[in-house]
């Protein structure tokens, strides 16, 4: 007797074991820490988050709103972008949340960007570089970058530099409930466990394009500049972490061919995290009273602290990094 994958689906057994599974793993993602049950208010405070008109990045700009923020969303399409404004303004119920245009894969269009934020902002609180792609086709950006390389990293990392002096202006009359330094927040990923570290790739040069493998050393590289960028600013009151969302239903495969999305979109319904629920770690790191004063360090999906791979943690490396980025920015 024969049998076809269709019809082992379809048996009530594993129909059970599969809805059983997917509840249990559904009640697991939440995680440990509540965003709603977290008091803090951000009154008097501005935030820009980019990557803001979809995702995890719209769900934390809502966040951050209903906070009470001053919130910038730093977005690529205009048009996209309004729509996510007047939707986190209606749930929020704040109308001081603004529309920036940003493409971190363009250095020109993040000068822009950012001298525009020099110009207007009087003071910057809190940074959550949440902008992102994987599965980018091959190709160079017009500062001779490879896109990935420039979108994910390169990109977030000239933004930071030339906001930071708007992080570290700080004025008592500001202190309130929010009592925590100024936040930097990267966006990384548990994929960087399988990231490598090869300068020439920022080039695109020897890689290798299959998956998501240039997209786990960017995300690699993101932990090890913002280690090396909490050593930098030691002293200061301005803090800087990474972390993983989990893994999350977003755009984010909308670069993969069909069958690849297909597939995670079928997997992903049962045992994803919804766009809401992978905001989470990154609003944790952004506004909790619990993440006061920690900085250089990396969190998991469920808000936990713990050891990224032992190349993120190297010092040498994260100098070295640092200054090739530093280096590469000031030519282009």
């Amino acid at each position: 007797m024969s049998w076809q994958y269709t019809d082992l689906l379809s048996h009530p057994l594993w129909f059970a074991c599969t809805v059983l599974l997917a509840a249990v793993t559904r009640a697991q993602r939440r995680g440990r820490w509540n965003p709603g049950a977290c008091a803090v208010k951000l009154n008097g405070k501005t935030a820009i988050v980019t990557g803001a008109n979809t995702g995890i990045g719209k769900f934390i700009a809502l966040d951050l709103a209903r906070r009470g923020a001053r919130v910038i969303l730093a977005c690529r399409s205009k048009d996209r972008g309004t729509g996510a404004l007047n939707e986190i303004r209606k749930l929020s119920g704040n109308q001081d949340v603004h529309l920036r245009l940003v493409d971190t894969s363009s250095l020109e269009s993040v000068r822009k960007f950012a001298a525009q934020i020099l110009e207007e902002e009087k003071e910057l609180h809190i940074l959550v570089n949440n902008a992102g792609a994987s599965g980018l086709p091959k190709g160079m950006t017009a500062d001779g970058l490879d896109i990935t390389f420039a979108t994910n990293h390169v990109g977030p990392f000239l933004l930071t530099n030339l906001l930071k002096k708007k992080l570290l202006i700080r004025k008592l009359h500001h202190i309130s409930q929010f009592h925590s330094p100024a936040r930097i927040v990267n966006v990384s990923s548990a994929n960087h466990w399988r990231g490598k570290v090869d300068f020439s790739h920022f080039r695109g040069e020897n890689l290798v394009y299959t998956m998501d493998a240039v997209y786990n050393h960017t995300k690699l590289h993101n932990i090890i500049w913002t280690n090396e960028l909490a050593r930098r600013l030691k002293g200061t009151d301005v803090t800087a972490n990474s972390l993983h969302p989990g893994i999350v239903m977003t755009e984010v495969m909308r670069h993969y061919n069909f069958v690849v999305r297909l597939i995670f979109n079928m997997v992903g319904f049962f045992f994803f995290k919804s766009s809401e629920e992978g905001a989470v770690s990154t609003i944790y790191c952004a506004v909790s009273e619990d993440t006061e004063g920690i900085t250089g360090k990396y969190f998991d999906s469920d808000c936990s602290l713990v050891l990224p791979a032992p190349l993120a943690r190297d010092p040498a490396l994260g100098a070295k990094a640092f200054e090739h980025c530093e280096r590469l920015t000031a030519k282009l």
